[in-house]
C-alpha cells in the first residue's frame, strides 16, 4: 500500500493498493468533525480518483475507532458566523453539501466503514456510498433537533425511506442506534466485527466490492417500528399526546429527548420529514435540506444550541420559541421557500 498527497491536507489521508483506493479521515481530536479544509481535500480526492483507470473502488474510513466522523464541524461554524455573518456560514454549508453529493452520484463503487460515532454530516461523507459497513462500534445517529437544526447531509432521504415512522422519530429525536439499528433502518448495509475491517479492506485491493459484500451475510430483521401507532399522527402534538398516553417507557424518553429538542426545530423536521416522502431523488433532499438550514442558521436557536451543547455545554438552551405550541405555520412554511436576503 502506498501513500500519496492528493488531498493536500494532513486530515485526509490517501494510500493505493490494487484496485483500491483508500481515504482515510485524520482528525482524531475532533472525532473527524467536518471542517472546509477536510471538505476540500475530499473533493480533490474524489476528482481525481474519479477519471483514474487505476482505481476501481474508493473506501472510505477514519483513522481512529472512535469515530468515523462525528458531524460538521460546529463550534468552527458557530465562529464564521460570529465574525462574518450567516451568508459566510452558508457558503461553507453549501460547500460540505456539494462534497457529499458528489460521493453520493460517484461513478464508481463506494465503500465506508462507519465504525465509532458517524452522525449528521458523518452520515452526510458514508451514509451514502454503495456499501456502508458498521460494526459493533457504531453509534449512527442524525441529532440536529437538539442544536436548532434540522436532519441535513441527504439524512432527510434515508430517514424518509426508513421502515414505517421509524425515520420520523429518528428525526425528531435524534435517537442513537447501534449498528444493527443503522442495518434496519437503512443508514448501513452490513455489520461485521471491528476487527474484520482490515480483512475486508485487504480483499477489496483485488476483488470487486460486490464479490467481497456477497460473502457477509445480511443481517435478520428486527423490529425498529416500537413506536410507530405513536408516530402516526397528524401533527407532532399529538404525538406527544401520543407518547404520553400510550407511549409506555420508550415513549417516555422520547418525550424527555423531545422536551430538550429545539421546538422549532421539532416542527419543521416533522414537515421536513413528511415532504421529503414525495422527493423523488437524493438530489432533491439534499436542496431542500440546503434551503432550510438557509433559514436556520440565522435563527438565534441554531447558535444558542451550538453554545448550549457544545461551548458552555450548560444543558439550559434558551429557545425562542420555547414551546411547540408556540412555533408559528407561517414560519415553518417560509422555510421552505428561497432565502430572501
Amino acid at each position: 500500500m502506498t501513500e500519496d498527497s492528493l488531498s493536500g491536507t494532513d486530515t485526509v489521508k490517501t494510500y493505493r493498493a490494487g484496485r483500491l483506493g483508500r481515504i482515510v479521515l485524520d482528525r482524531p481530536k475532533q472525532l473527524n468533525a467536518l471542517d472546509l479544509t477536510m471538505a476540500e481535500g475530499l473533493a480533490r480526492v474524489l476528482y481525481a480518483w474519479r477519471d483514474d483507470p487505476g482505481v476501481q473502488t474508493v473506501l472510505l474510513e477514519s483513522a481512529t475507532p472512535r469515530a468515523f466522523c462525528a458531524g460538521g464541524d460546529l463550534k468552527a461554524l458557530y465562529q464564521i458566523i460570529a465574525n462574518q455573518g450567516a451568508a459566510a456560514a452558508q457558503e461553507a454549508f453549501s460547500r460540505a453539501y456539494k462534497v457529499m453529493r458528489v460521493i453520493a452520484a460517484y461513478p464508481k463503487t463506494t465503500v465506508s466503514f462507519l465504525d465509532g460515532i458517524a452522525m449528521g454530516g458523518g452520515i452526510g461523507l458514508g451514509g451514502h456510498t454503495r456499501y456502508r459497513v458498521v460494526t459493533e462500534r457504531s453509534v449512527v445517529a442524525m441529532p440536529e433537533t437538539s442544536i436548532g437544526l434540522t436532519p441535513d447531509a441527504g439524512g432527510s432521504w434515508l430517514l424518509s425511506r426508513a421502515p414505517g415512522f421509524s425515520g420520523l422519530r429518528l428525526a425528531l429525536t435524534g435517537n442513537r442506534m447501534n449498528g444493527v439499528g443503522a442495518v434496519m433502518t437503512g443508514f448501513a448495509d452490513r455489520m461485521v466485527p471491528s476487527e474484520t475491517l482490515p480483512d475486508i479492506a485487504a480483499l477489496l485491493e483485488t476483488r470487486t466490492a460486490k464479490d467481497v459484500f456477497a460473502l457477509i451475510a445480511p443481517l435478520p430483521k428486527v423490529n425498529v417500528q416500537e413506536l410507530d401507532a405513536c408516530y402516526d399522527a397528524p401533527d407532532i402534538a399529538t404525538v406527544i399526546r401520543n407518547l404520553a398516553e400510550r407511549g409506555g417507557e420508550e415513549g417516555q424518553r422520547d418525550l424527555l429527548t423531545l422536551s430538550n429538542a429545539c421546538p422549532f426545530s421539532v416542527v419543521l423536521s416533522w414537515e421536513a420529514w413528511h415532504r421529503a416522502r414525495q422527493l423523488k431523488t437524493r438530489d432533491a433532499a439534499f436542496l431542500q435540506e440546503e434551503m432550510l438550514v438557509s433559514h436556520l442558521i440565522r435563527r438565534a436557536d441554531f447558535t444558542e444550541g451550538v453554545r448550549c451543547r457544545l461551548i458552555e455545554r450548560d444543558a439550559q438552551p434558551a429557545w425562542a420559541p420555547a414551546t411547540v405550541r408556540d412555533v408559528k405555520r407561517e414560519e415553518i412554511e417560509a422555510c421552505f421557500q428561497a432565502y430572501a436576503t
